[in-house]
């Protein structure tokens, strides 16, 4: 009978951020410069926004999307997007996800010849769309199956590269089982366990369960275990790792919020004080150059389209600027979101002491939205 775990406690207030100074995380032979990884977040990690975050600092190994064993070696366009990489992109960890009926083997070994430095099997994605295919948290209700699995992964890559495993705790809270496969996946070559502090059933509701990450930690200790789950800025970064013992951490829909936020949590996991929260104008900044690298990589038309689902993220982190998401949402094109954002920046700039744009910057859609309400003009029809 798999263990069962005690309901997860809300973390205590942490107090004062004394940072921490961890030894440098090795993935199987592979040095990473800093104890933080970006997770493969569904819809999100793409070649722009790993760029981006690597450009903010802090980024220690990025992950791509989840990739479709299948898909990839069929050569699909929107898997090989979604594998897609180049040289300001490392080190890179491609992620694929598929059953023990899958190709998957092959697919690590597609990876490992195609600019990855890590592979890693995805056990925990609880999304319909991966678990209907018995991929993601579903392996975790058959742990042979899933033991042998990642053995002729470890096979098929022949040393080239590590192979690791992110998986949650259970796929319910009577069936928790990740203390034990971790333990199995090791024995069977896994280099590596990051460990959603969650069940499948959770999805992504409750708190993350520390006590779980740690019975994890505590089953595999002469491989390194990466703590997932509510890590969502310095202060709770340090929590995880205290109170787990993990040798680093993984931050996944927080970074869709606050890229930055990389930089804050290495400072701190490396003995140096936090870094200040980047004033507004420069979180806006940080979203022009996340345009930028979007066209670069995969042209206008996908960039205005990305940017206007993504903006609302970032939104969440900029504070009362509705008139600045509210344009970008709408933009017909690249050159419209720039002139918002050179304008708002303007504005950030000239006053420090605004927190936000203030109402009525932009007029309504319709008018021209590089000039500030009083000087607005009506475009032409």
């Amino acid at each position: 009978m798999p263990a069962t775990s005690s309901p997860a406690r809300p973390p205590a207030d942490p107090g004062p951020i004394r940072p921490l100074q961890l030894s440098q995380l090795v993935i199987g032979g592979v040095p990473l410069a800093h104890p933080v990884l970006l997770a493969p977040i569904a819809g999100h990690t793409d070649l722009p926004f790993r760029r981006l975050c690597r450009e903010l600092g802090g980024v220690g190994l990025a992950c791509t999307d989840l990739i479709n064993c299948r898909s990839i070696l069929m050569g699909r366009e929107k898997a090989l997007e979604l594998a897609a990489t180049d040289q300001h992109d490392r080190p890179l960890c491609m992620q694929v996800y598929g059953s023990a009926n899958d190709p998957l083997p092959e697919a690590a070994a597609w990876a490992a010849g195609r600019g990855a430095v890590i592979v890693d099997i995805n056990m925990g994605c609880p999304v319909d769309k991966v678990c209907k295919k018995n991929g993601g948290s579903l392996l975790l209700c058959d742990p042979p199956s899933t033991v042998s699995l990642a053995s002729r992964v470890v096979a098929a890559v022949e040393g080239r590269v590590p192979v690791t495993a992110k998986l949650r705790l259970g796929w319910n809270r009577d069936a928790i089982v990740a203390p034990d496969l971790a333990r199995r996946l090791v024995d069977a070559g896994i280099a590596a366990i990051t460990i959603h502090g969650r069940t499948t059933g959770q999805r992504f509701k409750g708190i993350a369960d520390l006590d779980g990450i740690a019975r994890v930690r505590e089953a595999v200790p002469e491989v390194p275990v990466i703590g997932n789950g509510d890590v969502v800025d310095a202060a709770s970064a340090l929590r995880m790792v205290r109170h787990c013992g993990v040798d680093g951490v993984m931050i996944a829909r927080q970074s869709l919020r606050t890229p930055w936020v990389f930089a804050a949590v290495s400072d701190v996991l490396s003995g140096r004080p936090p870094r200040e929260e980047p004033n507004a104008a420069h979180k806006l900044r940080v979203v022009g150059r996340h345009l930028d690298l979007i066209v670069e990589t995969l042209g206008e038309r996908a960039a205005v389209k990305r940017l206007s689902q993504r903006i609302s993220w970032y939104g969440t982190s900029l504070g009362h600027v509705k008139p600045v998401k509210e344009r970008i949402r709408l933009a017909r094109d690249a050159s419209e979101i720039r002139d918002v954002l050179a304008l708002a920046i303007e504005l950030l700039d000239a006053a420090p002491h605004l927190l936000r744009v203030p109402p009525g910057f932009f007029r309504e859609p319709g008018v021209d939205a590089t000039r500030p309400a009083d000087e607005a003009v009506r475009r032409p029809a």
